[in-house]
Order: C-alpha cells, then structure tokens, then sequence
C-alpha cells in the first residue's frame, strides 16, 4: 500500500507538470494543452505573424510561450527572450519610476513643472530643436501642467504635433492646448516625453540611468533598455506589417519615457510580477501609481470616435493613473498598459486583489484582432474595453 501511495503521487506529480492548470479570474482553469491549441489557432487564423503570452496566477508567472515566427521570411520561431520594441510599454515603467521619486519626496505631483525649471517651459532647450515647447510662449496654460498630469494624459496636448487627434498625419502639426490641463483625458506621447525631460533636466539623471538603477538592474531585466544595446543585435525579433511583410528594424539612440524601450516576453513579466507582487502588499509606489486621477469619457482611445462622449465606460469605472489605465470588475481593479507601434502591438493587465495578470506582446499588426479572444480564454477577462482600445476582433473585420 506505501508503494502505491508513493506510485500515485509521482504520477500526480508528473501529470500536472505535464499540463498544469491556470486559474482565471472567474475561479474556472483551463489546461496548459487547451490554452495552448486555442491560442495557437488564433494565430494561425487571423495571420498573427509572432505571440508570446504570460499569464501570472499568485502574482508569479505560471504560463508564459512563444507562438509563430520572429522573423517570417527566414521563419526563425519566436522565442520568449527574443528582444521586442516596446512602444508604449514604456509608459508604465517610467510611470513606477515617478511614483518612486514621489514616494521619497524628490519630486511632488501636483507641483507645476514650471516651477523645477529655472527658464520657462517655452524657452526650454531640447536636443533636437522640433521638440521644443516654444509655440506655447503666449499660451501661459503651460504653467498649470502638473507631473500627475502628464502621466494620466491631461495635459491637453495631442498625442504627437505631428498626428491630428483625429489620428491624420500632419507633418506641419503644432504643439498647443486643446483643453485646459486638468480638465479632460487625451492620450499624449508629449506630455509623457515633456514630464522625461523636466525630470532629467531637475534631476542631473538622464532616463535611462535612472531605470537601469530604480527598475532594470534590481529586476535582472537584462535584456531591457529604453536605448539600443549592442547585445540587442543578434536578439531582436522584426515587426510585421498585416500582409506579414518584414520590417526592417529601428534603432532608437535617444531615451524616450514615451516609447522607446526594447524588452522581452521573459523580463517584462518581471516587472509586472513586482507591480502586483507590491500592489498585493499596498506598497505606497503602486497605490500613487493605481490612484484614478482622471475619468476617462470617450468612445475610443484614438482616432474620430476620440473626441466623443459616451457614458459606456462608467461599466467598468475607465479611468488613468500614473502612466496606467485602471477599470473596475467584480474581481477589483485591474491595471493596464498597452504599447502600439508599426509591426508591434502589446497589452498588459493585471488584477492584483486575485493575483492575476496576463501579458501579451507581439511582433505582427494583426494581434490586436485576437487579443479579445486570447484575454478571454487565458483569465477570463472579459472586463477590458476592447471597443475602445480598438480592439476589433478578426471575425467582426
């Protein structure tokens, strides 16, 4: 009988290493096997070029692979180390970088930023010229722009001066107010790259210093830079467009808060593994960081539908914190980040009162068609505005 005993255990403990269970917000799981079968004709179908995904249950990644291809034409497999541009996942860690700097005191988030500048905003240098604040000099708005305002995208710019808010582009475009700082939610790179700038300038540490000390190093992000890293070279998987043409890759010199971050599937789930890990603990960082400080009206995120009201969000209580979104489900809140870029489309949530999460990062401007599927299947989240974050699922294109 202790043979059997002992027979059966090893078996039990072989077969739920073989294909363990993921537990979903709704209390169901789903095998490692189904996920994966689900996922993987999900790709296959709408022509998603490259998917990785994580899924966190404890606040620990639990499921994290790698599906279809890091570069098409030479049909190398995508690996979880493979090196991604971020795009806007970038936001999110410079938004845990502020909230650090707030938490001890070296900064205040309500302050002006005018006032950590010893010239006016206008006058402000930059490297590169066209990046300057020197159009709102007869606009004194700018000195009612606070940190906390970049970081929850009330400011009142535009996204680029260079796109329309209706999303057009406009290589004549100018920077300017178009609400008062404060007032209403529009999605602004500037206001982010505006708050990089302040701090560096305030601080004598450039951006890349700073989340190499504050986030990458005590991470062991070692794949992860907001800079390009010679050991990037031979790591990095290509953007596809939707015909799955290959993209040639963009090597970003300049550190951007913004945007410029390259990473991997394995050291971004590091970070989010932290953030819930911490928001679980209610560390003061993530509490800043998850506070609303905006309520978010619109009918999508970007584009036309951008500047128009509706109340369907009040569902699920859409609103910004400090360089993350938040909506409310019957499981808490949960947080969420996403980064969209040519041939890159990413999106991250996490739950932390369930110790849930999931991360999805791909080399393809097809994924976002399957990520309401993906987010359905992996945790059950169903609580994410895919209407508004543009999300349009494959089968309704």
């Amino acid at each position: 009988m202790k043979y059997l005993s002992i027979l059966f255990l090893f078996v039990s403990v072989f077969s739920f290493g073989q294909n363990p269970k993921i537990m979903r917000l709704d209390g169901t799981s789903i095998s490692e096997a189904e996920l994966d079968e689900t996922i993987q004709s999900l790709v296959d179908t709408a022509k998603v070029t490259g998917l990785s995904v994580t899924i966190f249950n404890q606040n620990s990644v639990q499921y994290q692979k790698a599906f279809g291809y890091a570069n098409v034409e030479s049909k190398d497999s995508l690996k979880l180390d493979h090196v991604f541009y971020g795009a806007s996942l970038s936001k999110a860690v410079f938004g845990y970088i502020v909230a650090q700097l707030a938490n001890e005191g070296l900064i205040d988030l309500d302050k002006p930023i005018q006032d950590y500048l010893d010239v006016p905003l206008p006058e402000m240098p930059f490297k590169r010229e066209w990046r300057n604040f020197s159009e709102l000099a007869h606009d004194d708005r700018y000195k009612q722009i606070t940190a906390r305002m970049c970081l929850s995208h009330s400011t009142g710019f535009q996204n680029w001066r260079w796109i329309t808010r209706e999303g057009e582009f406009n290589p004549e475009g100018k920077i300017q107010f178009f609400f008062d700082p404060g007032t209403d939610y529009s999605y602004s790179g500037e206001g982010i790259r505006l708050l990089q700038k302040v701090i560096e300038r305030y601080t004598g540490t450039g951006l890349e210093e700073m989340a190499r000390a504050r986030v990458f190093d005590p991470l062991k992000m070692d794949m992860t830079s907001y800079v390009w890293q010679k050991r990037f070279e031979n790591a990095f998987c290509n953007g596809h467009t939707v015909e799955q043409e290959v993209i040639e890759k963009d090597i970003e010199e300049d550190a951007g808060a913004a945007g410029s971050m390259e990473t991997t599937a394995r050291d971004y789930a590091q970070f989010l593994s932290q953030i819930m890990k911490m928001a679980a603990n209610n560390a003061e960082a993530t509490e800043l960081m998850f506070t609303p400080n905006i309520e978010i009206t619109s009918k999508k995120q970007f584009g036309p539908l951008s500047l128009e009201k509706t109340e369907a969000n009040k569902a699920i209580d859409l609103h910004y914190g400090l360089g993350w979104g938040i909506l409310n489900s019957p499981f808490g809140n949960g947080y969420f980040k996403e980064g969209h870029g040519e041939g890159f489309q990413h999106y991250s949530i996490i739950f932390p009162e369930k110790g849930i999460g999931i991360l999805l990062m791909s080399n393809s401007d097809n994924a976002e068609s399957i990520f309401k599927d993906v987010l359905e299947a992996g945790i059950k989240d169903v609580y994410t505005s895919w209407y508004w974050e543009d999300y349009i699922p494959y089968t309704m294109r």
